[in-house]
């Protein structure tokens, strides 16, 4: 009796709460009267309404979504609205603090970068049954963080994708998969859904290497970087010497930091970071990996 006592107040709360939402802004209510609040359903129609969008492209792919980017794209071209794009792994102080110290160039034009991502959940449900679980879940989240590193946007890919034996994934649950981008960078990304012991940080481990240098990153707070030591005697291996990847803390991070950068966009009158017209990239780097997986030839990565 106290148990269904619970629920009820629960439920009441509830219905107030989407009530009073409903009244403060009108939005919530034209879209669950008119789309059930179903986001793939409601972005185009939103934007048309004269509403701008801080919503995912999506932030796991399914199929036929590359049409619906590209219509999410053109709707926001055509109404001049916003639609942002959830990428919250950008808004965390290490990755800041990195690709500050590459757009500086401290280690010099940045010309590789490599990511690894090894980590073994046993999610059930639907990724069991999916047929490219790391590529289609995970895979896009380490994807953009390339592309926010090193400034870059794909051009080409050619994936290696498999099932190994011992996977509970019924699709591939392990992937190689090699991008040429834009100013001459590669980008090499080893990952498994399937991998036991050894977890990587679930932000990857990185190498990226420069005209005049290297870091890695653990994909958490720990660095080690090296440039080569100006006016150095020539010698088998070049003279480094040590950097410091300086970490500042952010105000806000991840989702509240999303969210200040698009609040802040609406009012400077300019795109979020992650806007649509920008973060589509990164959703086709996903589905041309899948294709080139398929079919097992490098592909062109289009958007």
């Amino acid at each position: 009796m106290a148990k269904s006592l619970k629920i009820i107040l629960f439920l009441g709360l509830l219905c107030s709460l989407i009530a009073l939402m409903a009244r403060q802004f009108p939005l919530w209510e034209r879209l669950l009267r008119y789309y059930g609040g179903k986001t793939d359903d409601t972005a185009v129609p939103s934007m048309k309404m004269g509403y701008h969008m801080q919503m995912s492209l999506k932030g796991k792919p399914q199929p036929g979504d590359a049409g619906r980017a590209q219509r999410i794209v053109a709707a926001a071209n055509r109404t001049g609205k916003i639609y942002a794009v959830t990428q919250t792994q950008r808004y965390r102080p290490p990755i800041r603090a990195l690709q500050s110290f590459l757009a500086r160039g401290a280690i010099g034009n940045v010309q590789e970068a490599h990511a690894d991502f090894f980590i073994g959940p046993h999610f059930g449900g639907f990724r069991d049954q999916m047929d490219f679980p790391l590529l289609m879940d995970m895979s896009i989240h380490t994807f953009d963080a390339a592309r926010f590193l090193t400034g870059a946007d794909p051009l080409s890919v050619y994936c290696h994708s498999f099932n190994p034996a011992r996977s509970w994934f019924k699709g591939d649950a392990s992937a190689i998969v090699i991008f040429e981008m834009t100013g001459g960078v590669v980008f090499c990304y080893r990952g498994s859904w399937c991998a036991l012991g050894e977890r990587t940080d679930w932000h990857s481990q990185w190498r990226i290497l420069g005209s005049a240098g290297s870091v890695v990153w653990d994909g958490e707070m720990a660095f080690d970087a090296e440039a080569i030591e100006p006016n150095a005697a020539p010698a088998f291996f070049d003279s480094m010497r040590k950097l410091k990847v300086p970490v500042a803390p952010m105000p806000v991070e991840r989702h509240a930091a999303l969210m200040a950068e698009f609040v802040a966009a609406l009012r400077a009158g300019r795109p979020p970071e992650t806007n649509c017209q920008d973060n589509i990239k990164s959703l086709a780097m996903v589905l041309a990996a899948v294709e080139s997986a398929k079919t097992g030839r490098k592909v062109a990565v289009q958007w």
